[in-house]
């Protein structure tokens, strides 16, 4: 249950901290770098679901076996769920309207930034990484919930 949950935010933290910043520093182009940065995404949020539903599984049966219940309503199983629903969003809402957006205009480094088009794919980059740092914040408050269980 809790390697689930740590795999998750600590594959956001690398994602955030190491994986784009370096892409985008090493490769000779925004454009590679944002294919790059768009795949990496794609598997991140993968790995999240089913951490997500490893996690929920986990921790329902712990809590069945230990308490009699699965504790549905627990409030680390709304986070997870919150989590899971926030990746989805961040995946299949934003993230499709940039690709769609960038397949679209192209090479986006070659489209005025006071474009229609590349204002909305900055602003949806935007959500995305509030969406992202709303996963990443509910992840740690669900870690620390239950490390504080644990102890």
């Amino acid at each position: 249950m809790l390697l689930a949950l740590v795999l998750w935010i600590g594959g956001i933290v690398y994602f955030a901290a190491v994986v784009a910043p370096t892409v985008f520093a090493v490769l000779p182009t925004h454009d590679l770098a944002g294919k790059v940065v768009t795949r990496t995404l794609a598997h991140l949020h993968l790995i999240g679901i089913v951490c997500g539903v490893v996690f929920l599984i986990c921790s329902m049966v712990i809590s069945y076996v230990t308490k009699g219940s699965a504790q549905i309503f627990a409030p680390r199983h709304i986070a997870i769920v919150a989590m899971i629903a926030l990746t989805f969003i961040a995946q299949d809402v934003v993230g499709a309207k940039m690709n769609h957006i960038k397949d679209q205009i192209g090479v986006i480094d070659n489209v005025s930034v006071s474009d229609p088009q590349r204002v909305e794919f900055n602003r949806l980059h935007v959500w995305s990484t509030r969406l992202e740092g709303c996963i990443l914040l509910l992840g740690v408050g669900v870690l620390y919930g239950v490390a504080r269980r644990l102890s």
